[in-house]
């Protein structure tokens, strides 16, 4: 698999990342930003890791959690390991190649939070690449939002947390596969690309077991009415 070396996050962190695959973009640092650490929460998972940039940047940032990143391609598995090494992370992150979908892969009740960015088209109303490391990431061939409520409600002890950010266009497709999960959402956060356009992704947190009693926060904008990137935005970009 032929890679780049890239700075993440201003030069804290250095990467190996596919060149024509999936790749640490704006959704990335969103949804890296959105994760809050919760005293007693310690066990993290990022489910769909690539090659384990969201990963290395929690375990950057929270020094007192261990992440352990899982992805169907052992490709990018290869390259999030030898990212945990040279980043001097590999004793808080380990990386696993395999299908979150199987049940005896990962253990049950075991993790505080889940870290996911699901493929946000559905296989059904679009057409797959040639590149199956870009149709893995764009499409729900191995991740559907049924699929990432099951893994929640699994792997995550009563209480847990799941991060995510997902597309706007399919929200009630999400929403409904948390609520036949016993997941509760509790934050939510709809992302825009400048005051003009629709919101294009959200932001949510939900809980595992939870009781009722949802925040929906104000919106991030991205651009201003300059085509600048926001000074919130840009505030994400610099977050330690």
């Amino acid at each position: 698999m032929n890679a780049s070396c890239d700075d993440v996050l201003c030069g804290k962190l250095r990467i190996l990342q596919p060149i024509d695959g999936p790749r640490v973009n704006m959704d990335t640092i969103l949804l890296y930003s959105w994760v809050k650490f919760r005293s007693g929460h310690t066990r993290f998972l990022e489910a769909g890791c690539a090659s384990g940039a969201i990963a290395l940047m929690l375990a950057a940032k929270f020094t007192n959690i261990h992440v352990t990143g899982i992805d169907i391609q052992e490709e990018l598995i290869t390259l999030a390991k030898i990212n945990a090494k040279n980043n001097n992370l590999d004793d808080r992150v380990d990386f696993i190649a395999g299908d979150l979908r199987d049940k005896t892969l990962l253990t049950q009740g075991y993790y505080d939070s889940l870290v996911i960015n699901p493929p946000y088209e559905s296989l059904y109303r679009s057409r797959e690449s040639n590149n199956l490391s870009r149709s893995t990431a764009r499409l729900d061939l191995s991740c559907t939002p049924d699929d990432a409520a099951n893994l929640a409600k699994r792997v995550l002890k009563s209480r847990g947390r799941l991060f995510a950010i997902f597309t706007s266009q399919r929200l009630d497709v999400f929403m409904n596969a948390m609520s036949h999960n016993k997941l509760t959402p509790k934050r939510l956060r709809l992302v825009y690309p400048d005051i003009n356009n629709n919101s294009g992704v959200f932001l949510i947190e939900c809980v595992k077991d939870g009781g009722e009693g949802l925040i929906i926060l104000p919106p991030l904008i991205i651009r201003d009415e300059n085509n600048n990137y926001t000074h919130e935005l840009m505030q994400i970009y610099s977050l330690d």
